[in-house]
């Protein structure tokens, strides 16, 4: 299957990997910068680096190389035109998280892949972490019983030097705060597990960066449409470096906790019929290489295109992250509940709401 990459930044050494360990047939690497491109270029094996062709127009890659599967690895703010174009061009199309800052752009991503009968898929790769898929099930199954709440925690240190790496980062134009960045994953997993969401209620501020103009903290209370609770937050703000991430679900005859970068400390796995169900949930879905998750994400796409089926990420369930984190930013800014659906919301509301 022939792939392309537009976006050779930082994460395009994932990419990058994903491919070569699914056996796709990289054809092209496109960016502004040429410096780059040559970067991206030397991260794939020497033997296959000459059937590579670089780009700095990614119009005319999609012309000339008619990629099957295209990843779109650019800033938040600027992905809407490029990721329809490459789905007008007849592409099967992966897009960096989130899958985009606005509603109105997640919908003509989402439309323009119906009418072209093509996949959209967003990066939301922490759902192939085996105990996130391991948890997934034990929801599905009802082991559970009736779900109570959740909980997930992100808890970071991202200094000026992080900011100063990239002016678009903290922007409402190009990134928006904590919760859009660091957070959405968690956003994604949540309902993912508990479903639609009905309310939110929340505060979001910048605390310690005065020098971006979105939010470096998020404290959220979400109700969702079965009744069950969950809580998120969020903050850049942890003296002197990370701590752990956790995520965490409550039900009436079940309790998980699981922590670290990608979830794979598991803390607690407790169920009404039994602890020994732990060794063997896990394990069912262990990936040997699993890395950051862009490979399992991977693999799954091409699954999809090849069986035409949705992936398991899909535009509509990033749509449903981005809703969620996007109620969040409305909820804080009006001091009041936000209920689901929402009928348009974009980070450019919310320009100036920082400045004092």
């Amino acid at each position: 299957m022939k792939y392309a990459l537009i976006g050779c930044g930082m994460i395009c050494a994932n990419h990058i990997r994903a491919a070569l360990e699914t056996g796709l047939e990289i054809v092209a690497l496109c960016d502004l910068v040429e410096e780059n491109r040559e970067k991206a270029l030397a991260m794939l094996p020497e033997e296959k680096r000459s059937g590579v062709k670089l780009y700095a127009d990614y119009r005319a890659m999609l012309s000339e190389q008619r990629p099957a599967l295209t990843a779109v690895a650019l800033g938040s703010g600027i992905k809407r035109q490029i990721v329809c174009d490459c789905l007008e061009a007849g592409t099967n199309v992966i897009v960096e998280k989130p899958v985009a800052l606005s509603l109105e752009d997640a919908d003509a991503m989402i439309e323009t892949a119906a009418k072209n009968g093509v996949k959209l898929c967003v990066n939301h790769q922490l759902r192939f972490c085996p105990s996130m898929r391991a948890l997934h099930a034990e929801v599905a199954d009802g082991s559970f019983g009736r779900l109570l709440h959740g909980a997930a925690q992100i808890r970071r240190n991202r200094n000026k030097a992080y900011f100063d790496a990239g002016k678009w980062r903290g922007t409402w134009k190009n990134d928006g705060g904590t919760l859009m960045n660091q957070c959405i994953h968690y956003t994604d997993l949540l309902q993912w597990m508990f479903g639609d969401a009905d309310e939110v209620f929340a505060y979001t501020d910048r605390l310690t960066h005065p020098y971006i103009e979105a939010e470096d903290m998020g404290l959220a209370l979400i109700r969702f449409k079965n009744g069950a609770y969950a809580t998120v937050e969020g903050t850049v703000n942890v003296y002197p470096n990370n701590l752990s991430d956790a995520l965490a679900v409550f039900g009436e005859t079940g309790t998980v906790f699981v922590s670290g970068k990608y979830l794979d400390q598991v803390e607690r796995w407790q169920f009404e019929n039994g602890t020994d169900s732990l060794p063997g949930a896990i394990e069912k879905y262990a990936v040997a290489d699993m890395g950051t998750g862009h490979t399992p994400l991977y693999r799954d796409m091409i699954d999809a295109i090849e069986h035409d089926r949705e992936p398991v990420c899909s535009g509509i369930e990033g749509r449903k992250a981005l809703e969620l984190v996007l109620g969040i930013y409305e909820s804080a800014a009006s001091g009041k509940p936000v209920r689901f659906p929402l009928s348009r919301g974009s980070t450019m509301d919310y320009v100036g709401r920082f400045d004092r």
